[in-house]
């Protein structure tokens, strides 16, 4: 009855600042998972780090990576990182920024990173607490 009382006292505003409070809030994760070819994980690890790093200066969000101490496969790497909306990953992807010499140095770390992994999936989870 109480509970019923109060949802009635709530006003039109405050429903509305309290959604607008829980849509701030709203956060993705996008985990990337890579299942790298037999003892592969150290050398992708170094070129995740190197991106985290360079990653993170241009303005993207931060990157976790966790390599697997017991997985669904041996030699995993994961790498995490959160999103305010799926449409700022998407412009991120599409857009990345940063200057030339940035993009460059994004394109020589990530060379040759298909012979370190066998396969890997994206997932993407809403950040509910």
């Amino acid at each position: 009855m109480q509970c019923r009382a109060r949802l009635r006292n709530v006003t039109g505003a405050q429903q509305l600042v309290r959604r607008t409070i829980h849509l701030e809030n709203l956060m993705y994760l996008v985990r990337e998972i890579m299942y790298c070819k037999p003892g592969k994980v150290r050398t992708l690890l170094e070129k995740f780090k190197a991106m985290s790093k360079l990653s993170e200066k241009v303005g993207m969000p931060k990157m976790r990576i966790m390599t697997d101490f017991s997985a669904e496969r041996y030699w995993t790497l994961v790498s995490e990182m959160e999103v305010p909306t799926l449409q700022s990953f998407e412009e991120m992807m599409a857009n990345p920024q940063g200057s030339s010499e940035d993009m460059k140095q994004f394109e020589k770390l990530m060379e040759g990173y298909h012979d370190l992994v066998d396969y890997g999936k994206r997932e993407i989870y809403k950040i509910e607490v």
